[in-house]
């Protein structure tokens, strides 16, 4: 397979899993058919299970169009990314002038070049966007950031050849699944902060309505025979919401990549659901679910 540090992520993404991937992979199916991801982000899941040889097929999604656009770019057109990005100029006047084009009026490749030149040179590695949709991250300041890596890029476009790459909302994927398939839901995580009203909580557009509409559609998935792994922060109210013996709630240790305060950098405790069970080595059977089993309680 070549060189095997290769292909990784080719972005910074925030909860991005590259520091989680090899828990993650500790409680994988050991059989499975098709590996979903409709929060794929940085794909470092992704990246990880295909240096080891572990995918049949893959199908990738996730609602931001640019990050979608950039995977299909270097898919087929890699080239031209890779040509794009070595043209590039590294000093702040510049930052500022790639990030003043509108995405929209650009080429796919072009598109694709200035998302990963402006989460390279940024500020912490964000991808924030104002309210009108305008990327807004200032510049960072790094030395000499490393957005032109043709090796790693063109490992990526050979990883991605067989992949399905849609931009779509994450419950679309109950339409795309088979039994035996493994669905990995890495959403925006709950906030360890929380008010008393739970409903208050909004992060990137999703809110605890959308982590409802989460855990019902893995509920649902569970019912149709279909492997599921969530991530999400170890707070009450995750807790809460897959409360119930169908599903295994386990808590990992994960440090924070992204935060403009380095104090803050530190371990802390994440939890990893599933609706399997796994003794390391021997996968065992999905649970034998009833509808009438799935009683939660609901955080208020």
């Amino acid at each position: 397979m070549g060189n095997l540090t290769v292909p990784r992520p080719f972005l910074k993404w925030a909860g991005g899993k590259a520091r989680l991937a090899a828990a993650l992979l500790e409680r994988r199916p050991t059989v499975m058919r098709t590996y979903h991801e409709p929060f794929v982000g940085s794909g470092a899941l992704f990246f990880r299970l295909y240096r080891e040889g572990r995918l049949r097929h893959a199908s990738l999604s996730d609602v931001n169009p640019e990050l979608i656009d950039t995977y299909l770019a270097i898919r087929d057109e890699v080239t031209e990314v890779m040509r794009l990005l070595s043209e590039f100029q590294h000093h702040r006047e510049y930052y500022y002038e790639v990030r003043a084009r509108d995405p929209w009026r650009l080429s796919r490749p072009e598109r694709a070049a200035r998302m990963i030149y402006l989460n390279k040179t940024g500020y912490n590695g964000l991808y924030r966007v104002n309210q009108r949709g305008k990327f807004n991250v200032p510049f960072g300041r790094y030395d000499s950031p490393t957005y032109f890596d043709k090796e790693n890029l063109l490992a990526v476009s050979v990883a991605l050849q067989n992949v399905d790459l849609i931009c779509t909302s994450f419950e679309t994927v109950i339409g795309r699944v088979k039994p035996g398939d493994w669905v990995y839901f890495d959403p925006p995580y709950v906030p360890v902060s929380q008010t008393s009203n739970f409903t208050a909580y909004h992060a990137d557009g999703f809110d605890l309505a959308s982590q409802k509409k989460l855990r019902d559609v893995c509920v649902e998935l569970s019912l149709n025979d279909i492997y599921v792994m969530i991530s999400n922060s170890d707070t009450d109210v995750v807790r809460a919401l897959y409360d119930t013996p169908d599903f295994v709630i386990d808590e990992i240790q994960a440090g924070r990549a992204i935060n403009c305060n380095r104090g803050k950098r530190g371990k802390i405790t994440e939890l990893v659901i599933t609706n399997y069970r796994t003794d390391g080595t021997k996968q065992l059977r999905l649970f034998e679910r009833q509808p009438e089993r799935m009683a939660f309680h609901e955080p208020a």
